[in-house]
């Protein structure tokens, strides 16, 4: 079963390795999707990068609740995002990789993200607002960055 890693794993900073398709069809990929996600909702998450379970590959899950159809997870391989505009929004941030940190992060609320699903078809689409953050989040995580990185006003959530 797979376990979520945190820091100081230096894995967590390194930038993670773009994935071949012809892995998407192996057993190994098939399982760590499947495991990802329940993983995922476990720890009470929304988003969960491959890094912060200890596989340096591009690949991440969202979680339904932040689609806008709120129906299914979404699987993203390799994914890239740019902007679609210079709006950005301040919201706060927390990190299943940085356990009890929140900070304010400023993300763009208009982004285009271009990827492949969990069988390697292409995916193009906009994410706007939580969509859009939980992505760049995530995307951040392939990339070796972690939100505490560009967070202002860092707090520890105090114990229930």
């Amino acid at each position: 079963m797979l376990k979520i890693i945190t820091l100081p794993t230096k894995s967590l900073r390194e930038r993670s390795k773009e994935i071949e398709v012809s892995f998407l069809k192996t057993a190994t990929a098939k399982k760590l999707i499947k495991e990802m996600v329940p993983i995922m909702y476990a720890a009470d998450g929304i988003g969960l990068a491959a890094p912060q379970v200890n596989h340096n590959i591009r690949l991440c899950v969202i979680g339904k609740e932040a689609t806008p159809n709120k129906k299914q997870d979404l699987i993203l391989v390799n994914p890239e995002w740019e902007k679609l505009s210079r709006k950005t929004a301040w919201d706060t941030e927390g990190c299943l990789s940085v356990p009890k940190l929140f900070g304010k992060v400023k993300r763009y609320t208009k982004i285009k993200v271009q990827a492949l699903d969990e069988s390697g078809k292409t995916l193009n689409f906009v994410a706007q607002d939580f969509f859009a953050r939980v992505i760049q989040h995530e995307v951040d995580h392939l990339n070796g960055i972690l939100f505490i990185d560009k967070a202002k006003d860092i707090f520890e959530a105090k114990q229930e």
